[in-house]
This record gives structure tokens, sequence and C-alpha cells, in this order.
């Protein structure tokens, strides 16, 4: 019989089929069983492309961190990270049962310490001394994972009298879920700029002080040999 001119199996499709896989059931449902039924082949098959689970849910973090661009920060820190969080949401948001996953942390993976890497140097190139620049990678990181990891409006029923009996100032829950996409998409858009309001708030206040200590060692320079 002749070989089949494409291959029954890639990493490609095992790939997707796992990020399926868990779309639908799971992360905690993922095995390379059940993967291998989804493909319809013996899980023995799959270890040629991937020693283990670990290294295919590896695999797709990976996919789905280098979709994430972290490339703005040239234009001033906080439109880099406007456009670092956009990218990084956009990149997530359509996979929430896979984001428990890459929220353990960036780990050895090159595209997640890449990305790491653009923030800091970006924060740091713009002014932020490296420790607010770690913490700003971080908080923003936060903030974009628990805007991905489940949808607040669709956590809502669609039965008035659910909300109504009991919970007076929810009588309009119900009709959250019809309008999930929008509600999520400006939740986001609102955490976003209050944050970066906050941080705005923060900067100036180090550039005067900057400014400050500039100033004194302008009028007193003998004190720096001192």
């Amino acid at each position: 019989m002749a070989r089949p001119k494409v291959p029954l199996l890639s990493r490609e499709r095992i790939r997707d089929a796992a990020l399926s896989l868990i779309d639908r059931d799971g992360l905690a449902e993922l095995s390379m069983r059940k993967l291998a039924a989804e493909l319809g082949v013996q899980a023995a098959s799959l270890y040629t492309h991937y020693p283990t689970k670990d290294a295919v849910l590896d695999d797709i973090g990976g996919v789905l961190m280098a979709r994430v661009d972290a490339s703005a920060f040239d234009q001033g820190w906080r439109a880099g990270i406007t456009h670092w969080a956009h990218s990084y949401r956009a990149a997530l948001v359509r996979h929430p049962n896979f984001v428990a996953y890459l929220a353990a942390g960036p780990g050895t993976r090159d595209e997640n310490l890449r990305i790491a890497d653009a923030v800091h140097g970006g924060l740091v190139a713009a002014g932020w001394p490296p420790r607010d620049a770690t913490m700003i990678g971080a908080a923003t990181r936060y903030l974009v994972m628990g805007a991905t990891m489940g949808s607040f409006s669709r956590g809502f029923v669609d039965d008035v009298q659910v909300y109504r009996d009991r919970y007076p100032h929810l009588e309009q829950a119900h009709l959250l879920r019809a309008k999930a996409d929008e509600i999520d998409s400006e939740s986001f858009e609102l955490a976003l700029s209050a944050f970066l309001d906050g941080l705005q708030l923060r900067f100036d206040i180090i550039e005067k002080e900057r400014a400050r200590r500039r100033q004194s060692r302008s009028a007193n320079p003998r004190s720096d040999r001192d």
C-alpha cells in the first residue's frame, strides 16, 4: 500500500487538536489517551512527536505567546503597555481554559522571556526604575490574565426572576449575557485605562523627584565631591 502523501500526524495537527479539546472540555480533561482518540490514532503514535503531555502544553503556550506583540515601547511607555496588553488579550481571550496553564509563569519558554525582556527593557528605557518596571509588567499580566480566564457577563442567566425577587440592584443582570462580548471588552478597556492613569501619576512623581535632585546637584556642585 502506498504511503499517504500527507502524514496522518504532525506536531501542528496534534497541537491544534489538543487546544480544541481544552477549549471544549477544560485543561484538566486533556490526556494523551483522549488526545489520541480525538485524532483517531493510538496514544503511542503521539509520542513520536511529543514525549509528554506537558510538552504538548508547552508548545501550545509557545504558539499563543508568539502572537503577543510588545514592540511599541519605542512610542512611549504608555503606548507600549497599551499595545502589549491589547495584543496579549487578543491572543488568549478565545482560549480561557488554557490561561491557567500560562498563569503559572514564563518558565524557560523563549517566547515568554522575549516578551518579558522587551517589556522590562522598554519600561526602563522610558524612565521607570527597574523595580517598578518589574511590578508594572507583573500587574499588566495579572490584568490580562484576569480578563481572559472567563467572562463576567456570561456568568449570569437570562431569567429575570432569578435576580429580581432577591437582588434588587441586579434587576438588569439577566440582560448581560446578550451583550457579553461588548461588556467584557469595555470592562477590560476601563480597567486598563484606570491602571495607566494611576501609573501616569506615579511616573510624574518619579520625574519630579529626579528633577528636584538634578536641581539640588546643580545648586550644590561641591556636594557631589564630598
